[in-house]
């Protein structure tokens, strides 16, 4: 089988309904879909067997989450190229072939992912992924057709191939190879922020991860956890900084290395830039904690609270060794992409009326003069 198109359900039976007709016809020989179930209680294993038996389901008996539900789906299955893909996604007719045809002819290419549109309006771009994302110095993330929560229209202006930092979830394409090798998602996470972090190990174990505009799919979004949930701030708040803390030291001190730093002292000062940075991070956490305590929101100021408690409570830690190791085994091949100097919130902020890419090219223009 040359591409295996996971679809993780969770009480998603309308969804399915709606969306597997045009999916399983937009797929063709070498293509198999699946559909893991974790745990509905809305008939959805019921329907999928009466209305779809050319779709293989999988039940789990409770609800892994995103990542270890993904793990456990992925791991079962033998194909060359995983395609993750929600199941309130909306494909048209050609949109897979373009993301087969580019990691054919780019083995560089570790992830791909279509351009991330609007189910409801088909001219914007969607808040979960949009063209691919970048992330800023203290690792919050942003992409090519949102900053926070403004979002562009798509005028063609993200319509050339590009590499980016990351790419959504909710429709990406990996090397199955890749995936097993670096142990597929962190099911720590449950869910958010998982494929960020999955994206980052890609990168630093030396492969691409590209925005395919050529392909394009529609996304409802929202559906596991609506924005302003507690527990959607929560995870993404923990998962962020673990995310930091697994990837941050290897990045800073591949960039050291790359400089002409011995790989000792690389590694001992990307961890030392690392925590200073998640250290940053975490005060940052604490001041937009002490404006939703402020502004009464008090199960937001509980949901941040607890993410940083949780993430205290974690134990793995990046030591000097795992970084030295890291660099004397990819120093050559890794290489970050989309991993910027600013902080975009002030931008974001600031910069209101403008694009990702002419808020980015503003700040490299004045990077540039202040040299």
């Amino acid at each position: 089988m040359k591409t295996a198109v996971a679809i993780l359900n969770w009480n998603g039976k309308g969804l399915m309904e709606k969306f597997l007709p045009p999916l399983l016809e937009s797929v063709g020989p070498g293509t198999e879909v699946i559909v893991a179930d974790n745990a509905s209680s809305d008939g959805s294993v019921e329907m999928l067997k009466d209305k779809f038996p050319e779709v293989r389901v999988m039940v789990f008996s409770r609800n892994w989450g995103f990542a270890e539900g993904y793990n456990r789906t992925l791991l079962q299955l033998d194909a060359e190229y995983f395609v993750l893909l929600n199941s309130d996604i909306e494909v048209p007719g050609h949109w897979l072939e373009p993301l087969v045809e580019w990691m054919d002819s780019h083995p560089e290419c570790g992830i791909c992912a279509p351009k991330l549109l609007s189910y409801k309006d088909r001219n914007m771009f969607e808040y979960a992924g949009a063209a691919g994302g970048y992330i800023d110095k203290y690792g919050y993330p942003y992409c090519r057709g949102r900053v926070l929560k403004r979002i562009e229209e798509d005028r063609g202006q993200y319509d050339t191939p590009e590499n980016v930092f990351w790419v959504s979830g909710a429709c990406l394409m990996i090397r199955s190879g890749l995936y097993r090798k670096s142990g597929g998602l962190d099911a720590r996470f449950f869910a958010h922020m998982e494929e960020i972090d999955l994206c980052w190990r890609v990168q630093l174990a030396g492969y691409k991860v590209t925005v395919v505009p050529e392909s394009h799919v529609y996304h409802v979004g929202g559906g596991s956890l609506p924005n302003g949930s507690p527990k959607k701030l929560y995870l993404n708040y923990r998962n962020n900084l673990l995310m930091l803390r697994k990837n941050l030291a290897k990045t800073i001190a591949l960039k050291l290395k790359r400089e002409g730093l011995g790989t000792r002292e690389s590694a001992a000062k990307g961890i030392s830039a690392a925590k200073r940075t998640i250290l940053a991070r975490m005060i940052l956490d604490g001041m937009s904690a002490a404006v939703y305590l402020a502004t009464f929101r008090w199960s937001c100021f509980k949901a941040v609270v607890k993410a940083h408690k949780d993430f205290r409570k974690t134990r793995d830690r990046v030591t000097e060794a795992d970084v030295s190791m890291y660099l004397k085994q990819y120093g050559e091949k890794g290489e970050i992409t989309g991993m910027s100097d600013i902080w975009i919130i002030p931008h974001g902020l600031f910069c209101r009326g403008k694009e990702v890419k002419e808020i980015r090219n503003r700040h490299e223009d004045n990077n540039s003069r202040s040299r």
